[in-house]
């Protein structure tokens, strides 16, 4: 699960301001708007991820954030999309549970105000939403930071 390939699409943000807040909810719009998922060949799954990563420092710094899915080959990517591949030496798993999007938001809190930052790698951090992130209350969502070994 640490590497994989995506495509989808992508925007340059920071968690300053409330910026990403309002950029990566542009952004989620635009995927079920246009649906990019329609546009998305060789899909492995229909898994949709958003991948963090090109981090400028670290989570106070600007991001890339990427909406897509995993893919088996970047041989084709689609005009308007980007691919990407998406390597991490050691994962750290969480799992938000509850209404979306506020219990990813609540999880991502928390990882902030840890020392968890420590080990981070900044390298790809992501989160999978599968069919369990469309359960209301019931909801799941998988979160995985990018650590050090």
């Amino acid at each position: 699960m640490e590497n994989f390939k995506i495509i989808g699409i992508s925007t340059e943000t920071t968690n300053q301001n409330n910026q990403a807040a309002s950029d990566l909810g542009k952004l989620w719009q635009q995927f079920y708007l246009e649906e990019i998922f329609n546009k998305i060949p060789n899909k492995e799954s229909n898994d949709i991820y958003a991948v963090y990563t090109d981090y400028e420092s670290d989570y106070t710094g600007k991001y890339t954030a990427i909406i897509g899915q995993r893919v088996s080959t970047l041989n084709i990517i689609p005009d308007g999309l980007v691919g990407r591949e998406i390597t991490n030496e050691k994962l750290l798993k969480y799992k938000a549970k509850g209404e979306m999007p506020q219990a990813v938001v609540a999880i991502w809190k928390e990882i902030w105000e840890d020392n968890i930052a420590l080990y981070r790698t900044y390298n790809a951090d992501f989160e999978v939403y599968s069919e369990r992130s469309q359960q209301g209350a019931d909801s799941e969502v998988e979160i995985y930071l990018g650590v050090r070994k």
